[in-house]
């Protein structure tokens, strides 16, 4: 019974991780949505955000703030946001956000918006 458990934990686990993956790629189910537009124009100094990267929700663990400097956690490596990586513009959706890009295999930040970490 309890081998069965596990089996059927795995598979659960393993049959939802897709899904949620999936959930940060446009691939056209938000087409409609209100937002569109306004994360279409989000931009820092290294371009629009959503041009060549995805947005990743990350979760407050997963950040922090230093007397207006701010470091993320992509892929279990903290990375320091650049300071025209961050986002000014009202956060719309209050959850603290992500697009990244690789460099030498590294996670580099092209654009940070801060949430409210609540």
């Amino acid at each position: 019974m309890k081998l069965s458990r596990s089996c059927a934990a795995t598979l659960l686990f393993v049959t939802a991780l897709p899904a949620f993956s999936a959930q940060a790629r446009d691939d056209g189910r938000y087409a409609n949505s209100p937002l569109k537009p306004w994360f279409e124009s989000l931009h820092s100094e290294f371009g629009q955000c959503c041009t060549d990267a995805d947005g990743y929700i990350i979760a407050d663990v997963d950040w922090e703030s230093d007397r207006g400097r701010y470091r993320v956690r992509i892929d279990d490596e903290w990375v320091v946001v650049p300071d025209g990586a961050v986002i000014t513009v009202p956060n719309k959706i209050g959850r603290t956000m992500v697009w990244k890009h690789y460099i030498d295999g590294h996670p580099r930040v092209r654009c940070f918006m801060p949430g409210s970490m609540t």
